[in-house]
């Protein structure tokens, strides 16, 4: 038994890996699939594939292109979620703030400096029309740090998976302004180079179920009652995520690569712009 090791958000979008894993899927094929939360995101799980805790990921392309332009050895194996992410704009219940434009020159709430929490409020604020160069930003690592530090005020607003947060709004914790979607698909498989030269057919098995599972999984009997009650969400919120969610079973295209890497480097987030065959397996 090949023991691989995975990480990924404890979101809905990672279901599929974890139905093949609890239906033994993997382990017909001899791996030993580990899955490891990781609910500080994408900057964490950077880290994670540099320091090798970690073979593959599940983990936002923003993320991982600007962590692989900067050194991290890791390749994009192929494109996870093919639509984009609904990221949705939150403050705290109790807030004053009622529109977007209330937030211009606040700080920002951000699980890591490289996350998708921190990538997107510059995209968000180039939206804006806000001056990039004024935002400012509170480390509160997952989404119990931004809880704490919104209804503390050591940050104003706060970015996370619209879906995820929902249950917040719907309680008062939070209450939310809008939405930005990513303007490219949003999660990607990737693994470190060390595993994928050694590994070429454990992964071709991994991506053959983890595929079959995708291509089928918005087809299951009852799934959204499924997701509703493994992730604490409403039917309705469920049903409306799937509409907009697609996954995907290729590779990521090319196009879309420059397309990341040339809104990071106008928005001063990376360097350089490197070849897309440095980023892609």
């Amino acid at each position: 038994m090949k023991t691989v090791k995975i990480i990924g958000v404890p979101e809905h979008f990672n279901l599929p890996w974890h139905l093949a894993i609890e239906e033994g899927a993997f382990e017909e094929r001899g791996i030993n699939l580990e899955w490891t939360e990781v609910p500080e995101g994408t900057g964490r799980m950077s880290e994670m594939l540099k320091n090798k805790e970690t073979d593959l990921a599940i983990i936002l392309t923003e993320g991982i292109v600007k962590s692989i332009t900067e050194g991290n050895e890791v390749k994009i194996i192929q494109e996870y979620i093919a639509s984009p992410l609904l990221w949705g704009i939150h403050v705290n219940g109790n807030s004053s703030y009622s529109s977007l434009n209330d937030l211009k020159d606040t700080t920002a709430a951000i699980s890591r400096y490289g996350s998708g929490s921190h990538l997107m409020s510059y995209v968000q604020a180039t939206n804006m029309g806000w001056d990039t160069e004024n935002l400012k930003f509170n480390l509160i690592h997952n989404l119990d740090g931004a809880v704490e530090s919104l209804s503390s005020g050591t940050a104003d607003y706060f970015m996370w998976e619209r879906f995820t947060t929902k249950p917040l709004v719907d309680s008062g914790v939070f209450k939310h302004l809008g939405n930005c979607p990513t303007p490219w698909p949003c999660f990607v498989l990737v693994g470190t180079d060390s595993f994928l030269k050694e590994n070429e057919g454990i992964l071709n098995h991994i991506l053959e179920i983890i595929n079959m599972y995708t291509v089928e999984f918005k087809q299951i009997p009852r799934i959204d009652s499924t997701l509703a009650n493994r992730y604490h969400q409403k039917l309705e919120d469920i049903q409306e995520w799937l509409q907009i969610t697609e996954w995907s079973q290729k590779q990521i295209p090319e196009a879309t690569l420059i397309k990341v890497q040339n809104t990071l480097k106008e928005l001063n987030l990376i360097d350089k712009v490197i070849p897309v065959n440095e980023i892609l397996k």
